[in-house]
């Protein structure tokens, strides 16, 4: 990260790297409760994106919004051991 370069996407990308040192190795330090990958944030998206190419997305931002919505709620209901996402989503619409 200390060779100097002329190119400046080499600079600009040895930068970035500089401010986020102390992110880089994040699961090394955590070994166990931090995963290497972002794979699980991927697999987490992966059911938004093919709602979204499937009906090739949302005529009204309310609906969108809608469905960001109810996905947050079932995925952090799903981070809870024995949760219910059913139960949770018609806690939270009828709270």
């Amino acid at each position: 990260m200390a060779t100097p370069t002329s190119c400046d996407l080499a600079r600009d990308l040895q930068s970035k790297f500089r401010r986020a040192r102390h992110q880089l190795l994040t699961f090394a330090h955590w070994p166990g409760r931090v995963d290497a990958t972002n794979n699980a944030c991927e697999r987490a998206l992966r059911p938004a994106v093919i709602q979204r190419k499937v009906t090739n997305g949302y005529r009204a931002m309310w609906a969108a919004e809608g469905e960001a919505d109810i996905r947050t709620v079932v995925d952090t209901a799903r981070l809870g051991p024995g949760t219910n996402a059913f139960r949770t989503i018609l806690q939270t619409v009828s709270a």
